[in-house]
């Protein structure tokens, strides 16, 4: 990079509550907060009671957003106001990782219940007749993946650059790497970057479920979970980067250096596996033996193996968190939070921290932060 770039605000907010403070306990391995009576048989990691109101102050804003946008529009304004940088927002960067909007789940159980009754012939055609008839044409604004970034504009004022990336969880890595590398080359001096997930939704539940991923029952350590291991959390992640040069200039304290990001994609498949791709990620980070890792390992089971292959060649890595323990996998919240988590380690006193990331189905994700020298 060009130029240092720091992290100087964290936004975090997940079943354990808000904020650094609350999240500290998941680095000393904190009893998780499970909720398994809501969506049995599949456990989740919910969200803590909010007041929306010290974040998103217009109930006319909190209406319209979805459950997902509020927590993130929330957690972003964490973020500014643990930067202190509510004054910049007019040129402060925005980069969102976002999935799709939720569904009518009210109006998806009356038409699935209809089409049971009725003859496969029939069937097609009530169900474009009932689409239509249906569905709200608000439904598919609120539904638009770049309406996060829009509602953190207009509630918090963050008026620079926006953009918004999907791809799951490979999305975040991308759009912390890209805000990174953006402002390290001078283009710009302080962005936000982050994504939010709300795992309280059946239709995720149910698409997850389908590939047989999600654990079902009481919930276990990830170690116990056998091939079904994916616990979802709810979280919200967003951290505010900046140049150095730049918070320097407005006496700003870094919280830790973003020391270098690599994202990849394997096929994962034959030598195309997830854990060569991290590998190759890790030779072009500066890496020292003994570096705390936070973990991306979601419980999948053939991303979380893949994963352990890929630490087990580190030269001698050092303690390790898995986030997904005490959060939960949350989507394209993940890498985010697993970054701010390793911003924790470093100010704690670790000479280094490792990110991982490593997607559900694709996608592998490491970045480094070190201490602000």
């Amino acid at each position: 990079m060009a130029e240092p770039v720091w992290i100087t605000g964290i936004g975090l907010v997940s079943c354990l509550g808000e904020g650094p403070e609350a999240h500290a306990a998941a680095l000393a391995g904190a009893s998780p907060v499970v909720d398994e009576e809501s969506f049995a048989p599949f456990p989740v990691h919910p969200l803590p009671a909010l007041n929306l109101d010290r974040q998103i102050p217009k109930k006319g804003d909190q209406r319209q957003m979805e459950p997902w946008q509020r927590l993130g529009t929330y957690a972003a304004g964490l973020a500014i106001d643990h930067a202190g940088a509510r004054g910049l927002v007019a040129d402060m960067h925005l980069v969102v990782a976002a999935g799709g909007g939720e569904r009518d789940i009210g109006l998806d159980e009356a038409i699935t219940a209809e089409l049971a009754t009725l003859p496969p012939a029939e069937a097609a055609a009530r169900l474009n007749e009932r689409l239509a008839n249906g569905l709200r044409p608000t439904l598919f604004l609120a539904q638009l993946s770049n309406l996060l970034a829009g509602n953190i504009s207009i509630v918090h004022g963050v008026t620079g650059s926006s953009r918004t990336f999907m791809g799951e969880e490979a999305a975040a890595a991308d759009a912390v790497r890209i805000t990174a590398a953006r402002l390290a080359e001078g283009r710009g001096g302080i962005a936000l970057v982050g994504g939010a997930y709300v795992a309280a939704r059946w239709d995720m539940l149910l698409l997850y479920a389908a590939s047989g991923g999600l654990l079902r029952g009481a919930w276990a350590p990830m170690a116990e979970r056998g091939e079904a291991g994916l616990v979802m959390g709810s979280v919200a992640a967003f951290l505010v980067l900046e140049t150095a040069s730049h918070a320097r200039a407005r006496g700003a304290t870094g919280l830790a250096v973003l020391t270098g990001i690599a994202t990849g994609a394997a096929r994962r498949r034959g030598e195309d596996s997830a854990e060569a791709s991290a590998a190759g990620l890790a030779a072009r980070l500066p890496l020292r033996p003994g570096a705390t890792v936070i973990s991306g390992a979601s419980g999948a089971a053939a991303a979380t193996a893949a994963e352990a292959r890929f630490l087990a060649g580190l030269p001698a890595p050092g303690p390790m968190v898995r986030s997904a323990e005490s959060l939960g996998h949350s989507v394209e919240a993940a890498f985010p939070a697993n970054l701010a988590l390793a911003t924790l380690v470093v100010q704690a006193g670790a000479p280094q921290a490792l990110a991982t990331g490593f997607g559900v189905w694709r996608g592998e994700a490491l970045a480094l932060v070190e201490p602000v020298a």
